[in-house]
């Protein structure tokens, strides 16, 4: 594995989202321990679903085979954006903060705050890796406008699993349901103001997060 990481050049990327992962883990089972409750424990299960678009750009990249047809870009192009919003999704957890107060508020921020920059980065790091892969076949500016827009529709899948309670495998086992609600916002825009406000918002905040990083990539 580590040689197919090398190959790929993905080893010191993984070994460092490793890193990040396991001291999530570690704030967890540290509150667990201090405050003996569980709560704030799901955070690694949102971890994992965030980590998850990432491993599927990764492993295009380990077996380029997969980015060889048009078929393989498109299918991973799908499951890739099915489990994209989990990635910034994490940043929502603070609302816990309102309800859970069985330890020091400043810990509990600070450790949610790891989770949520863990989870952006997984995000951002297979969306880049989307962009160089539709940047061979597509104009730079038209693969930039793709992803300022895909951002946009993580921000409406945070919706969806925020305030809806709608989840990824949903899309798999309640298929009608969930499209019903999604159609159901599109044809009735103004009957669901707070579906577009939390949209919007957060999708300018995912690309002002996002853009940022990319104008601290160009400095180095």
């Amino acid at each position: 594995m580590f040689k197919w990481l090398k190959e790929a050049d993905r080893a010191e990327e993984t070994l460092f989202m490793l890193i990040l992962s396991l001291f999530c883990l570690f704030t967890s089972l540290f509150r667990r321990f201090y405050s003996g409750h569980w709560s704030f424990f799901f955070l690694n299960w949102n971890l994992f679903l965030a980590f998850i678009p990432w491993a599927l750009t990764s492993i295009s990249f380990i077996k380029p085979k997969i980015q060889s047809s048009v078929i393989g870009i498109a299918v991973l192009l799908i499951f890739w954006l099915v489990f994209f919003p989990n990635a910034p999704y994490i940043i929502t957890d603070l609302f816990h903060l309102r309800v859970i107060k069985n330890m020091p508020i400043w810990y509990d921020t600070l450790m949610i705050l790891s989770y949520a920059w863990t989870g952006l980065l997984f995000g951002f790091l297979s969306l880049w890796d989307i962009e160089r892969i539709l940047g061979r076949n597509l104009p730079r500016k038209l693969v930039t406008c793709i992803s300022g827009f895909l951002l946009f529709v993580g921000s409406f899948g945070i919706y969806i699993g925020r305030f809806l309670r709608w989840n990824t495998w949903d899309l798999f086992t309640r298929t009608t349901e969930v499209l019903n609600d999604i159609g159901d916002r599109f044809v009735n825009p103004f009957d669901h103001l707070t579906t577009w406000g939390v949209t919007i918002f957060i999708g300018i905040f995912l690309n002002i997060a996002y853009w940022s990083f990319r104008l601290a990539k160009r400095r180095l």
